[in-house]
C-alpha cells in the first residue's frame, strides 16, 4: 500500500505516517498540478488531497482504471473532490469533521470582534506610528455584546459560533439553515435568507462550499442588510461574490467585512486589500498546531481502517 500526503504536515503527522505507512510526502506547499493528480491516481494506492487539490470529473476521466482506491480529505470541507466521480471508479472519499469545530469557530470570533472594533484598523495606525494618543471620539466602532448575530448554516461550526455569540457575549442569535435544529440555547429559525440577513447586526457564514452555495450572498443579500451590517465568512470563498461584496463595501450598503476566505484564493483583489473597513485573514480557519495535528491523525485513522479492510471512520 503506497500512501501520497499532498502537503507537509506538522512533525506528529509526518512521524505517524512514516512509522505506519509506506508514505511519500510531497514537499510543496502549493496545490497539486492536473499532471500531478492524474499521477496520484495512477501511482499510489491512498492519497491525503487538501483545500486546492482540485479532484474534478474531468481529472478522473483521464484515469479510467486507478490505482487509487481513497482520498483521504485533510480537512472537513471537500467540494474541490468530485465525489460522484470518484465513487464511479470506486474511489472512496473521507474527510475529517469535528476536529476543526473550535478552531474555526474561534476565528469567526476574531473576524466578528476584530470588524467591529476597528482592531485591524488600529493595529495599523500604531505600527504606523501614527497614533496621537487617546480621545472620546477616537476609532468609535461597532458594540458586539447584546447584539443580534445571523448565523447562515446551524451545523457543528455553525452552532459552535452561535454558543459563543450566545453565551460569551449575551448576544440574539438568529439562524437559517435547511431545517430548525435542537439547541441547547435561545435561537430563533429564520427560513428565508434575506429576511434573516435584514434582520441582524451581523451576519456569519458558515455553510460548506459546493454547487448549492456558491454566490449565496449575492447582492440582493447585501442590499437586503442594514448599512451598519458587517458580514465574516469562515465557510468557502465561493459562497460569496466577491464582486457584489465589494461593490455594497464601496457603496456604503454594509459596515465591513471580516474575511478568512475568498472566491479567488490566494489572490485577494486589490479593492479589499485597500478597504480599512475589511479585515483580512490568510484562511486561518484550523491552523493551531493542535488542530492541525488532530485533523491529519483523523486522516490517517481513515487510511488505517481502509488498509485493515475497515469500514472508513469518515466516509463522505
Amino acid at each position: 500500500m503506497k500512501l501520497w500526503i499532498t502537503r507537509p504536515m506538522t512533525l506528529a503527522v509526518e512521524a505517524r505516517a512514516a512509522a505506519e505507512f509506506d508514505v511519500e510526502i510531497r514537499p510543496t506547499t502549493t496545490p497539486l498540478s492536473e499532471d500531478e493528480m492524474v499521477r496520484a491516481l495512477q501511482e499510489y494506492d491512498v492519497v491525503v488531497p487538501t483545500l486546492g487539490d482540485l479532484f474534478s470529473a474531468d481529472v478522473f476521466a483521464k484515469v479510467p482504471e486507478p490505482r487509487c482506491k481513497l482520498l483521504a480529505n485533510f480537512g472537513v470541507g471537500y467540494n474541490h473532490i468530485d465525489v460522484e466521480a470518484a465513487r464511479a471508479l470506486g474511489i472512496a472519499v473521507t474527510n475529517t469533521p469535528g476536529a476543526v469545530t473550535d478552531a474555526t469557530a474561534d476565528i469567526a470570533m476574531t473576524l466578528l470582534l476584530s470588524t467591529a472594533r476597528r482592531a485591524g484598523e488600529g493595529e495599523r495606525l500604531v505600527r504606523a506610528d501614527n497614533w496621537q494618543g487617546w480621545h472620546p471620539t477616537q476609532m468609535l466602532g461597532h458594540h458586539v455584546t447584546g447584539k443580534r448575530v445571523g448565523i447562515v448554516g446551524m451545523g457543528r461550526i455553525g452552532q459552535a459560533i452561535a454558543r459563543r455569540c450566545h453565551f460569551g457575549f449575551g448576544m440574539h442569535v438568529a439562524y437559517q439553515s435547511r431545517s430548525a435544529k435542537q439547541l441547547d440555547f435561545e435561537a430563533e429559525y429564520i427560513p428565508d435568507l434575506l429576511a434573516l440577513a435584514a434582520s441582524v447586526d451581523f451576519l456569519v457564514l458558515a455553510v460548506p462550499g459546493g454547487a448549492e452555495t456558491r454566490h449565496l450572498i449575492n447582492a440582493a443579500v447585501l442590499e437586503a442588510m442594514n448599512s451598519s451590517a458587517i458580514l465574516v465568512n469562515i465557510a468557502r470563498g465561493e459562497v460569496v461574490d466577491e464582486t457584489a461584496l465589494i461593490s455594497a463595501l464601496q457603496a456604503g450598503q454594509i459596515a465591513g467585512a471580516g474575511l478568512d476566505v475568498y472566491e479567488f484564493e490566494p489572490a485577494v483583489p486589490k479593492a479589499l486589500r485597500e478597504m480599512q473597513n475589511v479585515t483580512l485573514l490568510p484562511h486561518l480557519g484550523t491552523a493551531t498546531e493542535e488542530v492541525r495535528t488532530g485533523m491529519g491523525h483523523m486522516a490517517l485513522d481513515n487510511v488505517t481502517a481502509f488498509v485493515a479492510g475497515r469500514d472508513l471512520p469518515n466516509p463522505v
